[in-house]
């Protein structure tokens, strides 16, 4: 029976605490963009491009959105192919949580491994474990730093890992998610493809958990910024204690929750003002995102600022935009003239 070995530090609580904190700001913030589907293709792309540079793709985030928006991109077949697998291995899990599926079995991990390696390994390898021996060696100086289980144990191992994933329900999700994240790339499953399987993995845990906020996060970010730390935080935590690996797990998480908390509450800085509009959430479009942003840094908006603020868009349109600012109480207009100043209720 798997039973991984750990203690729950104030680093981990710490960081949990602010994941919850951060959950909590976005799920009750009473300014959310009418374009958050923006904040979400955004997040997409920055968990496909970073999810596959880690692992040595090639390609630069504009190159991988361009991939992803259908365009023609000058690079390897390969590089090209992971980006399209790993969008459609995003999309997987997201259609899985939205079903609120009771549990993640063998066949779910296969078929994210079938998405991740299809076009890319043999057929007779994709959503199959693998039957030989691996090892894990240093990109750098060619050196085995770790050797997997037997593929014979393969198996076993993963029916285990699924039982206790299913089982283990008084463990918080976010520490779930970092323990089996950790389990399965020990395992080694596949041939190939095992980190992008283990970090998907890990999210459909989060947002099975209920920590989906809006689908704006994205964990690969962060374990591509710094991936040395990422591969030395698995490799030491093999030796049998996970708890520096939870520590890195969830302040990782942490961090990531907190930077899609400080883009929600740049437009939502008055802490009073979902108490004022009666409990409820008001969406704004991207224009209108623009002027409560500027009002709030600059302090007010005039008519002379419109062309600099929102180019291309007539004086017209940018009117009627404050005009609904104003209906929904979030700004008022002081004075009468062209000079007249647009500022903050």
């Amino acid at each position: 029976m798997l039973d991984p070995s750990y203690k729950i530090t104030n680093k981990i609580l710490t960081a949990i605490s602010k994941i919850e904190a951060a959950e909590e700001v976005i799920r009750h913030a009473p300014l959310l963009p009418l374009w958050e589907k923006q904040f979400k293709d955004d997040a997409v792309v920055r968990a496909v491009h970073h999810g596959t540079h880690i692992e040595g793709n090639m390609l630069d985030k504009e190159e991988a959105k361009d991939v992803l928006m259908g365009k023609d991109v000058l690079a390897r077949p390969r590089d090209i192919q992971e980006v399209i697998n790993y969008r459609r291995v995003v999309e997987y899990i997201d259609e899985e949580a939205k079903r609120h599926i009771e549990k993640i079995t063998e066949q779910h991990i296969k078929k994210m491994h079938r998405i991740v390696a299809n076009k890319i390994l043999p057929d007779d390898q994709t959503g199959e474990y693998r039957k030989k021996q691996v090892v894990i060696k240093d990109s750098q100086t060619g050196e085995i730093t770790f050797t997997p289980p037997s593929a014979i144990e393969v198996p076993f191992l993963m029916r285990e890992l699924a039982f206790w994933i299913n089982k283990e329900n008084d463990i918080h999700p976010i520490i779930k998610a970092g323990l089996a994240h950790h389990e399965f790339v020990r395992i080694h499953p596949f041939s190939d493809g095992n980190g992008r399987v283990g970090r998907s993995l890990a999210t459909l845990i989060l947002l099975l958990g209920g920590y989906d906020i809006r689908r704006f996060f994205s964990l690969e970010e962060f374990y591509d910024k710094d991936s040395l730390s990422y591969y030395q935080h698995l490799q030491k935590a093999t030796a049998g204690d996970l708890t520096s690996w939870l520590e890195y797990f969830t302040w990782g998480a942490s961090v990531e929750f907190d930077k899609v908390k400080e883009k929600v509450l740049k437009l939502s800085k008055d802490a009073k003002m979902k108490e004022r509009f009666g409990g409820q959430q008001i969406y704004l479009n991207e224009r209108q995102v623009k002027i409560i942003e500027y009002i709030q840094e600059i302090g007010f908006l005039q008519n002379q600022s419109f062309p600099s603020l929102i180019p291309d868009i007539s004086e017209d349109t940018i009117l009627r935009d404050l005009k609904d600012l104003i209906v929904k109480g979030l700004i008022k207009k002081v004075g009468s003239t062209k000079s007249a100043r647009y500022v903050a209720t």
